[in-house]
């Protein structure tokens, strides 16, 4: 396993880490990849979008109400016709398609951040 270079912690503070509940998931049809388009709730912050390639561990329905973890602070990206305005933030399994969310132990208020 490679670790990458050393950070500040500075830069650890840029990152803007929330946490927020999944309230809509649809298929992501046009993506290269199997994914979902994602609605999530982070409180005050608003509702944001998201897309993530989490297909092959999580059916949609179980998604919705999930509370996860995401860096909200990145430039809107666009991914064939939809505009991802989020990060969700996951693990990956050995082939890299296993991709685990990262979700608070206890449930959280939406918005709260990571630090």
């Amino acid at each position: 396993m490679n670790l990458k270079p050393d950070i500040t912690w500075t830069d650890f503070e840029k990152i803007d880490i929330r946490c927020g509940t999944i309230i809509a998931v649809s298929d992501f049809e046009k993506a290269r990849n199997p994914s979902y388009q994602l609605e999530i709730d982070f409180g005050d912050l608003g509702i944001r979008k998201s897309s993530a390639q989490i297909t092959t561990l999580y059916r949609k329905e179980e998604l919705i109400g999930k509370q996860i973890l995401a860096v909200v602070n990145f430039p809107k990206k666009q991914i064939a016709n939809f505009f991802s305005e989020c990060l969700v933030l996951g693990l990956y399994g050995e082939d890299k398609n296993d991709v685990t969310l990262l979700t608070p132990s206890l449930p959280t208020k939406n918005g709260m951040q990571v630090g």
